[in-house]
């Protein structure tokens, strides 16, 4: 998951056109699973695998020669993680809730041995990871911090939320700072982000890791501009 939306570009519609359907294997013989914390690989690690994730969410980061951490993604049910550089992973991968992961060998994908309709839909999704990683790359540099929160919040619930009556609720499993390090901010700046969106009443926090958008056009609004 990326924030990669542009509303400017995109008129919004309460069509969640980010829970594209994607196909899963649901058969697929190497479904593994994970408890949260778990780590699927390091950076530096021989890439043997991607996983397609089934459920859960994944976390994707690098720790930078200075010690800090800088989180490149998380992967949502339906996306697909773990694309190497060359023959080794650039990231670490860990879980962030319990999940459930497709495993392709990556040696078979390359090879006459690997399914072609599995072969098409990760070549599909290795380009649409590159598309989408220099839109958020563009977004760290131009967004303001409420725009950035914002933004993340509108993607989240568009790709995991329920809709109830005239409100959208979803889980954030994802820690505050989690959030800041994807986002490129502090935690304290993330935190008062959600404050603020709470005393507009465009959000509200049942629990930490339970929101709900009260206000989706603010919500919108408030990704766009200050």
């Amino acid at each position: 998951m990326y924030v990669t939306f542009s509303m400017e570009q995109q008129p919004f519609s309460y069509t969640p056109f980010f829970k594209v359907p994607r196909k899963i294997l649901t058969n697929a013989p190497n479904i593994r699973r994970f408890p949260s914390s778990a780590n699927l690989f390091r950076e530096g690690d021989k890439a043997e695998h991607v996983y397609e994730v089934k459920s859960g969410v994944l976390r994707l980061a690098r720790v930078l020669a200075n010690g800090r951490r800088q989180v490149i993604a998380f992967g949502l049910p339906g996306d697909i993680v773990g694309f190497p550089n060359g023959d080794f992973y650039h990231t670490d991968c860990d879980v962030v809730s319990s999940a459930e992961v497709i495993a392709h060998r990556l040696s078979e994908l390359e090879s006459a041995k690997g399914d072609f309709e599995t072969q098409h839909r990760l070549m599909q999704a290795a380009l649409r990871e590159i598309s989408s990683m220099q839109d958020h790359v563009m977004m760290l540099a131009c967004k303001s911090a409420m725009e950035k929160v914002a933004s993340f919040l509108c993607v989240l619930s568009l790709r995991t939320g329920t809709p109830s009556s005239n409100y959208t609720d979803f889980s954030l499993p994802m820690c505050r700072a989690d959030i800041a390090d994807f986002l490129g901010l502090t935690i304290e700046t993330v935190c008062r982000m959600f404050s603020l969106l709470r005393k507009e009443g465009t959000i509200a926090l049942n629990t930490p890791q339970t929101v709900v958008v009260l206000d989706m056009e603010a919500l919108i609004d408030a990704s766009q501009s200050d």
